[in-house]
């Protein structure tokens, strides 16, 4: 399984971005939970949000209320988009993919895409 993420850039404060991760290799996205996450500069790689087979979706407390997880099985697609965007949102950005249905933040992703850079600023 391939991961493609794309959709980084730069954008000021309280701008919006879309990241798009294409995935290849899987046969059914329907049997797979897949992910966000972002690693800023100097610091640990960190779980932002997923989305079950069944679009139920979790978010961290950083970016709830301000981020949007979503699915496109047909297209073998995750998005994220991002509103109000802040300078601590700057990272790369990883799309995940697990091996099961469901997942939460402390679930081990089976597959990891490239990074792609968001970076936050005026």
């Amino acid at each position: 399984v391939q991961l493609q993420a794309s959709g980084g850039g730069l954008a000021p404060p309280g701008n919006s971005l879309r990241l798009s991760c294409k995935l290849s290799g899987v046969n059914n996205l329907d049997y797979h939970a897949l992910a966000w996450f972002r690693q800023a500069p100097g610091k640990e790689r960190d779980w932002v949000s997923c989305i079950n087979s069944a679009d139920s979706t979790l978010y961290s407390d950083s970016v709830k209320g301000r981020f949007t997880i979503s699915r496109d099985n047909a297209r073998n697609m995750v998005y994220l988009q991002m509103n109000s965007l802040i300078p601590e949102d700057t990272a790369v950005y990883y799309c995940a993919g697990y091996t099961t249905r469901i997942a939460s933040m402390g679930s081990r992703a089976g597959y990891w895409g490239q990074g792609t850079q968001v970076t936050v600023s005026a």
